[in-house]
């Protein structure tokens, strides 16, 4: 399932895709799509329904962050080998976590909010991973039972905040609006392999990234499990598991940031297409 939120901000609705791409409304089944609606059971419970005897939402609508109420975000940094290299860092012996504010979370069109004298901002695509269960301590083995879903994710970065400010990422990283996601939660059974998805992001139509999550360092399994020594995961907590290369800071000859008016385009194999336009903020 493609599961949607729609509606202006702090007043979005549940919704779904059909097989057509039909956005259905699911607001009388469901209050919202968050920690609680993602068990197993509810999500099971959905996927059973017949989705064309669901009202039909007429006309353009905004879609929201797919799900409300996340607990917390927490990313893998420096994922992709190409990535660390050309931010001349050795790759990682293993994950290397910091964490987002809930407050960056954003819709996949909304506007992305350049901070007041931030010069340095730059785009990564990502993969999400939404929890469905919680996990604390879970084996590799397991730890796919507890994925709801998955995510199309942009980690905007500020890098003068990220590098030169004291060397914590998070400050870098938190920014409100930094954190787009969606436009749709595919639920983990849609998704066969989360080590086989392309990745891509435009920025002003180039190509800035393409890269393949067949290049993890560490797959979503190692991930999961890694975190889950460290912290407990609650349903509806996301997992940002890293970007491959292409990011501004590594553009030769010179980086290249973004600027109030730059348009951001990026996708991933099933997961959807976000459009960002930067301005001021």
């Amino acid at each position: 399932m493609k599961l949607v939120r729609y509606g202006q901000p702090g007043a979005e609705r549940a919704g779904l895709l059909d097989a057509q791409g039909t956005l259905r409304d699911v607001s009388m089944l469901l209050p919202d799509i968050g920690p609680e609606q993602l068990a197993p059971r509810t999500l099971e419970g959905l996927a059973a329904l017949d989705p064309t005897r669901l009202p039909a939402v007429e006309g353009a609508v905004r879609l929201g962050c797919p799900i409300a109420r996340i607990g917390k975000i927490v990313c893998v940094g420096l994922n992709y080998a190409d990535h660390a290299a050309e931010a001349g860092l050795t790759a990682p012996a293993e994950p290397v976590l910091f964490m987002k504010a809930t407050s960056a979370l954003s819709g996949p069109t909304d506007p992305v909010r350049l901070p007041p004298g931030a010069q340095k901002v730059d785009w990564e695509v990502e993969l999400g991973v939404v929890i469905g269960t919680r996990a604390r301590g879970v084996s590799e083995q397991a730890a796919l039972q507890h994925v709801a879903g998955y995510v199309l994710a942009n980690d905007v970065s500020e890098r003068s905040y990220q590098m030169e400010r004291g060397g914590q990422w998070d400050k870098g990283k938190g920014c409100d609006t930094f954190a787009p996601l969606g436009p749709w939660l595919v639920t983990a059974g849609e998704v066969p392999d989360p080590h086989a998805i392309d990745l891509w992001l435009e920025v002003n139509g180039q190509r800035m990234q393409s890269g393949s999550t067949r290049d993890f360092i560490f797959g979503v399994p190692q991930v999961v499990s890694y975190i889950s020594a460290f912290m407990t995961l609650e349903p509806g907590d996301v997992i940002l598991t890293g970007t491959p290369a292409g990011v501004g800071l590594g553009r030769k000859p010179q980086p290249v940031f973004l600027q109030p008016g730059d348009v951001m385009r990026l996708g991933a194999t099933g997961l959807g297409e976000q459009r960002l336009t930067c301005v001021g903020g």
